[in-house]
């Protein structure tokens, strides 16, 4: 199924939305629960698949949905069509602080692999699927599991990613990123997991004992604050005894004169 071609602007720096305009009768398809406003004369129904196969029965659209189970995402998604006669706009908010990327699938090769909550958006005709990474090392210590988002299409595809996202080409090189900063990459770009340096570093570096190894020629994006990440330190400051609202090194040993 082609992808419906939409128009989109994105607002805001870094607590963005993207708004959408849809022609009539064209539609876009969106995570449960990111949506922000809609124009009159956008409906919206939340069905099991993302409708990139209209003719497919009820067991394909269940077996879609527990797909997306697999990742943690919820059964469905919202289709929102705009059913009145002329041009009107939906809009979709992020989940915690952060950049949309847009990214156009027709030019990106068809085809993009993401971390499993990144999809934000994407107009009607994208495949959201599921693809399983097959190697033991990323199973085991990705971060991700073996499962990671796979979509497919023509079309306009709007991803979510926290802090600042920086695309990277690889012209047949490697890099190697912290596992929760990597956002979506090529299919042309092989994914694996190798131990990060020596027994000490891993111990003691601070940077996990793992690092993904991006190698190959092809487009990945990357994000500097992981929703993870800043969970952790939001989680370890809550604590009895963690700093609550000191910012500094003077701060926290104000604290402990204090005690």
């Amino acid at each position: 199924m082609q992808s419906h071609e939409v128009d989109y602007q994105i607002y805001g720096d870094d607590l963005q939305f993207v708004e959408i305009e849809l022609d009539p009768s064209e539609t876009v398809i969106a995570e449960a629960g990111t949506m922000m406003y809609l124009e009159q004369g956008i409906s919206y129904e939340s069905k099991m698949g993302d409708g990139s196969t209209p003719d497919e029965g009820f067991w394909g659209k269940a077996k879609q949905a527990g797909k997306r189970a697999l990742t943690g995402e919820s059964l469905f998604l919202t289709h929102f069509t705009n059913t009145g006669t002329g041009k009107q706009k939906a809009a979709f908010a992020a989940p915690y602080p952060g950049k949309i990327v847009p990214v156009d699938l027709a030019q990106a090769g068809g085809r993009l692999i993401c971390q499993k909550d990144s999809f934000l958006a994407a107009a009607l005709g994208t495949k959201v699927g599921i693809a399983f990474n097959k190697k033991l090392g990323v199973g085991l210590f990705g971060g991700e599991g073996f499962i990671l988002q796979d979509l497919q299409g023509d079309g306009m595809v709007f991803m979510h990613a926290g802090g600042t996202v920086v695309p990277k080409y690889l012209n047949n090189e490697m890099l190697r990123v912290d596992t929760g900063c990597l956002v979506a990459f090529q299919p042309s770009v092989s994914y694996d997991i190798q131990r990060a340096g020596n027994m000490k570093s891993m111990v003691f570096g601070g940077e996990g004992m793992f690092l993904a190894t991006l190698e190959g020629t092809g487009w990945v994006w990357l994000q500097s604050l992981p929703f993870n990440r800043l969970a952790d330190r939001v989680v370890a400051n809550l604590r009895p005894g963690g700093s609550q609202g000191e910012g500094s090194v003077i701060g926290g040993l104000s604290t402990m004169f204090e005690r």
